[in-house]
């Protein structure tokens, strides 16, 4: 388990924040002294660990989100990096502009060509601001249309990471078709006739999140959270107040094992011990393995299949929640 001191600490990770930085401590004189205190390092690594295996037992939905919300679990664009060769960025709509929160573009996955879209929400203030904090507009929305259009002509099966609140709620966007923009891209994710797996990394929110999860495969992180609106927005509409905000986690049932249960996601992706900003390499593997079994599955399945059980897929979800009303 990665030990180094984290500078963003959630509320229950209080007490590990602090054997966190006991152990840096002790590392820094054992440095800077001649004393062996090896033994008493050891010691809080087994406290450490302890202490992460307890607090991350029984998470409740609102710590889940807080967990999916934080600012250093690992975002799209440090999963393209690490599991796309020879990525190439493809920007603009061709009808408006480019948007920057929707990444779009070309590589090789484990020797395939894919075409690759995402979410990225940025790491720091500077990148947060170019992003967009992951709202993507109507021309990000549009430029997947065209990219989803790119892969299905050239037969390449399509990635994509989902990480956002939401839909950019701007005037600006609503002005030039916000609605009409995700309505078809879940229209075309339905259309396309190659593989398609997408993969809930951190939030999945509302429409801006379906609107690239239209897949012939849903994965989810373990703390990652997928819901038909943000927990804040839950609370103001039925509560009108912030301060539901809990109870609203838990009405939504927005947890990856809530989701799975109700067959909404195909499988949950195991995170490393304390989530996935403790260990970004090991659940960056996880995830380019999980993507690669499902597309090994769907690969020899013929386009009509693919579109064919993709429509389905959706259609039961439906149905199964009509029927159960």
């Amino acid at each position: 388990m990665n030990t180094s001191t984290n500078t963003f600490v959630l509320d229950f990770e209080k007490n590990i924040f602090e054997i966190e930085s006991r152990i840096e401590s002790l590392k820094y004189l054992a440095q800077s002294e001649d004393v062996d205190i090896n033994q008493e390092i050891t010691r809080l690594q087994q406290k450490l660990e302890k202490q992460v295996r307890l607090s991350y037992a029984n998470l409740t939905p609102w710590q889940k989100t807080q967990v999916a919300r934080h600012p250093q679990r690992p975002h799209c664009l440090d999963y393209v990096h690490a599991l796309i060769e020879d990525f190439t960025p493809l920007c603009g709509d061709r009808v408006f502009a480019d948007d920057e929160a929707m990444i779009g573009g070309i590589g090789r996955f484990k020797n395939m060509s894919v075409v690759v879209l995402g979410q990225e929400k940025g790491h720091d203030i500077e990148s947060r601001v170019k992003y967009n904090f992951g709202m993507a507009k109507p021309e990000g929305y549009r430029k997947a249309q065209r990219l989803m259009r790119l892969a299905d002509k050239f037969n390449m099966p399509v990635i994509a990471f989902v990480d956002t609140s939401g839909a950019f709620p701007g005037v600006e966007a609503e002005a030039r078709g916000q609605a009409e923009a995700i309505a078809s891209t879940i229209q075309e994710c339905l259309q396309i006739k190659v593989p398609m797996v997408s993969v809930v990394i951190g939030e999945g929110g509302s429409g801006g999140a379906i609107a690239i999860a239209t897949a012939n495969r849903v994965l989810m992180l373990e703390h990652a959270i997928y819901s038909v609106i943000s927990p804040e927005g839950c609370a103001s509409i039925l509560w009108r107040s912030a301060d539901k905000v809990k109870e609203a986690t838990e009405a939504l049932h927005l947890t990856a094992q809530d989701l799975r249960k109700f067959g909404v996601i195909d499988e949950i992706i195991a995170e490393p011990l304390g989530g996935a900003h403790r260990n970004p390499q090991a659940v960056i593997e996880r995830v380019g393995d999980s993507i690669f079994k499902h597309l090994k599955e769907l690969l020899p399945l013929s386009g009509e299949e693919l579109k064919k059980r993709r429509t389905e897929k959706f259609l039961k979800m439906g149905r199964h929640f009509a029927d159960s009303k």
